[in-house]
């Protein structure tokens, strides 16, 4: 299957399992209404109704598309990491629990893992 071109730093993240400094990342603070898609591979993972404001400087969402996101324990064992299904690209993890919102699903993404689609 052909993926997106990555650049560097985009392989870094998306590949390599990096992480993006907190309030940096073009999404974090995007208010639009659509769909976040992956970056690498272009699938739908995150509705924007799914998005809030976590005050931690990295897109939130609550909830992902049906079957979008896969979740594997993180190499340090103390974490969730999540996965787009379709291409294994690097997202970041998930904290339940938080209770931030009604769903306490807090899906904490690196804005350099996603693309958005807006509404027509």
């Amino acid at each position: 299957m052909a993926y997106n071109k990555l650049n560097e730093e985009e392989t870094r993240v998306i590949v390599n399992k990096g992480t993006e400094r907190s309030f940096t990342g073009k999404f974090w603070n995007h208010k639009e209404e659509g769909m976040y898609t992956c970056r690498q591979c272009n699938a739908d993972l995150f509705p924007s109704d799914a998005k809030f404001d976590s005050g931690t400087g990295w897109p939130s969402f609550d909830d992902a598309v049906d079957g979008a996101v896969t979740e594997l324990p993180d190499a340090d064992g103390r974490c969730v990491e999540i996965v787009c299904a379709n291409c294994g690209g690097h997202l970041g993890h998930v904290f339940r629990g938080e209770r931030m919102t009604s769903k306490s699903t807090r899906h904490c993404v690196n804005s350099i893992s996603l693309d958005f689609v807006a509404s027509r």
